[in-house]
């Protein structure tokens, strides 16, 4: 403890009195809600088919309805664009190749990891013989959350547009992007329309929250009036699409249903996302009091460190705990069909296990984010990134920037 606490002293003390801590919260908070979220509702279930033992995934969402408040609280996508865009916003000044190279390449290098260690491990099992059945289920779950970083990737491209339109419009701006997946959904659903239209709302819908992020960094969303407004407009705009125009109550997908909230978004997803943006913003003062301890700092500040890691990794540990499993069979909660009550309660228990092991993986593969193996001195430096004041939304870009985690 002495140790933690030297070490959250030194973080603490090396952060500037402008850094916006509150922002860093947020983001380490999104990132926990994901992580949490998928290890709650993601079962690998070990069952049978004519080729043998196989694992497939199934939800506890779909046996379990009563969970589906679930996703509210976790599925927390949209706080990461909302970060996200204001990240962007904060670092853009001008350059724009050389700026959008820079961070395309904090995407990627962790990206590359991934991929040097699936490749040669996908290749040992099709040589072991496991089954087609049970690779593509693990596949499907390690490379889940790439679909994230290829959308940050354009959203992030389009970010010197993105601050044209809120420097133009203000908060409003994100009003674009939402007319475009009301309109793609009215001709998927209201015109039987073909289901690919539906892949438009993957750059819009999540552009909503990237351009209110833009637009908090530009001054716009200052007070409590606008987030308060967002949070019950959003809100209730979401209930009235799942009351009466037939959306899933489910923010994530669920095994069989119809229609997926998520995969590609709709607008009960943005509305929801809206309303998630709000509540961050009005939880910003809170959450910058909280991050003056300075304990309460120093995990933050190491979870933005490499917040890359933890979310490409995550599934990976919860994929090598489950499959440590299969050697004492259908062991309750790991690889068993959640089908009751009792299983929640066996799969909470094993959330200190998967967090174990994601935390021995961090310890291998973070040196490739932070590019350094010394955690205490690039923790440090990861603190020094200053946020300037927030400026008006017509005014000049900021001449500080927010030095963000690497993927924002």
């Amino acid at each position: 403890m002495n140790g933690l606490q030297q070490l959250a002293r030194r973080i603490d003390a090396a952060t500037p009195p402008q850094r916006d801590r509150a922002v860093d919260a947020l983001r380490a908070l999104a990132i926990a809600g994901v992580i949490g979220g998928h290890w709650l509702v993601t079962a690998l279930v070990l069952g049978g088919s004519h080729h043998g033992t196989v694992l497939h995934d199934d939800s506890p969402l779909a046996s379990l309805p009563a969970l589906t408040p679930l996703s509210w609280i976790f599925q927390t996508l949209a706080v990461f664009f909302l970060v996200g865009g204001y990240s962007a916003a904060r670092g853009y000044r001008g350059g724009y190749p050389i700026w959008l190279r820079k961070r395309l390449i904090r995407l990627a290098r962790p990206v590359a990891a991934l991929v040097a260690v699936w490749v040669p491990v996908t290749a040992g099992m099709c040589l072991a013989g496991v089954p087609a059945a049970t690779v593509h289920t693990i596949l499907f779950l390690v490379i889940s959350p790439l679909w994230f970083l290829g959308v940050y990737a354009v959203l992030t491209a389009l970010t010197p547009a993105a601050v044209w339109l809120a420097r133009r419009f203000g908060a409003w701006a994100a009003a674009f992007p939402v007319a475009v997946v009301a309109v793609t959904d009215l001709v998927r659903f209201g015109l039987s329309g073909p289901a690919w239209v539906g892949w438009v709302n993957v750059a819009a819908g999540w552009l909503v929250p990237y351009l209110l992020g833009i637009a908090w960094a530009l001054g716009s969303l200052r007070g409590r009036r606008a987030p308060a407004l967002m949070l019950a407009g959003g809100a209730a705009a979401t209930a009235a699409l799942i009351a009466w125009a037939g959306y899933p109550a489910s923010m994530v997908g669920v095994n069989g249903a119809h229609i997926s909230n998520l995969n590609p978004p709709t607008l009960a997803v943005v509305s929801f996302g809206i309303a998630q943006c709000g509540l961050a913003l009005l939880l910003r003062d809170r959450l910058a009091q909280l991050m003056r301890r300075p304990l309460a700092w120093a995990g933050i500040a190491l979870v933005n460190l490499s917040a890359m890691t933890l979310f490409l990794w995550h599934q990976t540990a919860f994929i090598t705990v489950s499959s440590a499993g299969l050697l004492a069979g259908r062991v309750p909660g790991l690889l068993t069909a959640p089908t009751g009550g009792l299983w929640v309660a066996e799969r909470l228990a094993w959330l200190p296990v998967f967090a174990i092991m994601l935390s021995g993986l961090w310890l291998v593969f973070h040196r490739v984010e932070s590019r350094r193996g010394d955690v205490r001195g690039t923790a440090a430096r990861q603190a020094d990134g200053a946020t300037a004041p927030p400026r008006p939304a017509r005014g000049n870009p900021p001449a500080g920037h927010h030095r963000s985690f690497p993927a924002a």
